[in-house]
């Protein structure tokens, strides 16, 4: 490989830090492990107080980034009945109350209501950008940005359990889906307000939270020279993405990032392979593959 390490570092992130600083601290430990300046990138924020699957790309994997934030999600998260807050989580003020707890037969009669195409207002306290501004930014100096309707989907949400005013969710959801605008509003269907008392992202597109390593044990692993430990290597971010077998030529064109035609392929994105190694993004349009992102391995 070229230009330093290559793949991605699947951390198990802790309550707390933003994702932007988990990338922070893992770029001062390779640094300190000796492997230098190093490209990095994280695939799909969380909130601070969010725990779990956060991808972090290196090298070459870094172009892959940008497209996992378009990858599907799941979540497990809870609701605390009761509250609503200011940021839609546990960290913000309390701004409205509630004597309603609904009970699990009127929680699960309104799920229904929430699967499939579905629109919601993102939290006030998010990171889109209103008139150029973020909203957060907004709504820390005291204005009140207006957050507008995007369309999502939920492909499924089930009620895990429910008690003592809380509820507990198992969310599959497509891109820009917030949970906390979900937690939110299915509150008010019931009659009552909440919040996200817990939130923990378990799938981000191909990776999933049975192979990621808790932050410190791999700043830990880094920091100590073993950064092959914890490592992934680039295709493990490709798996939800069919190949595309190139022959020499055809690879040697793709990597000057010239258009290939007249492919049997049907539309959407492949990962074009020369054998076993990956030559680049591609999107088949008509039967021509354009590249989307090249690797340079």
């Amino acid at each position: 490989m070229t230009g330093g390490p290559t793949g991605w570092l699947l951390i198990d992130k802790p309550p707390g830090p933003t994702s932007a600083q988990v990338v922070g601290r893992l770029k001062r430990a390779l640094r300190q492990g000796g492997y230098g300046k190093v490209k990095i990138g994280h695939g799909g924020t969380l909130d601070p107080l969010a725990t779990g699957v956060l991808p972090v790309a290196l090298g070459e994997a870094t172009k892959l980034a940008g497209y996992l934030l378009n990858g599907e999600k799941a979540y497990r998260f809870t609701v605390a009945f009761g509250t609503a807050t200011a940021t839609d989580d546990a960290e913000g003020d309390v701004v409205a109350r509630s004597l309603i707890m609904p009970d699990a037969a009127a929680i699960a009669a309104i799920l229904p209501r929430f699967i499939g195409p579905i629109a919601q207002v993102p939290p006030a306290y998010s990171a889109l950008k209103v008139d150029g501004a973020r909203a957060y930014a907004l709504a820390r100096r005291g204005e009140a940005p207006v957050m507008a309707e995007r369309a999502v989907t939920i492909h499924a949400l089930n009620l895990l359990a429910a008690d003592d005013g809380a509820a507990s969710f198992e969310v599959f959801c497509s891109k820009g889906t917030y949970v906390r605008s979900l937690a939110r509003d299915m509150a008010l269907a019931l009659g009552s307000v909440g919040h996200v008392a817990m939130l923990r992202r378990i799938a981000a597109g191909p990776f999933h939270e049975a192979r990621a390593v808790p932050l410190d044990k791999c700043v830990e692993l880094v920091q100590g020279g073993a950064l092959e430990q914890a490592l992934l290597p680039l295709t493990a971010g490709l798996d939800d993405i069919p190949a595309l077998a190139v022959d020499p030529d055809q690879a040697l064109a793709l990597k000057q990032g010239k258009r290939l035609s007249g492919l049997r392929a049907d539309p959407g994105h492949y990962i074009a392979t020369l054998g076993p190694v990956p030559v680049a993004l591609v999107e088949v349009v008509q039967g021509d593959a354009i590249v989307v992102r090249g690797f340079n391995l």
